[in-house]
């Protein structure tokens, strides 16, 4: 296959979702959820801001 050339049964599928005369709207409520979510680490503040501290220290020997 040369530059600018495209797989023809590919392009068969698409005139065949075209012909379906079909709107298909999006409905952007259809995942929506009320209510809250909590996260229990187990770890303190202190404990969290010292793994993002060695994090950030080991990224910086690497480099």
């Amino acid at each position: 296959m040369g530059f600018g050339s495209y797989d023809e049964s590919e392009q068969r599928h698409q005139n065949r979702d075209e012909e379906d005369g079909e709107d298909k709207a999006v409905n952007v409520h259809e995942h929506t959820h009320e209510g809250e979510m909590t996260v229990e680490t187990g770890a303190s503040t202190d404990d969290l801001l010292g793994q993002l501290q060695d994090i950030k220290d080991s990224k910086a020997a690497d480099e």
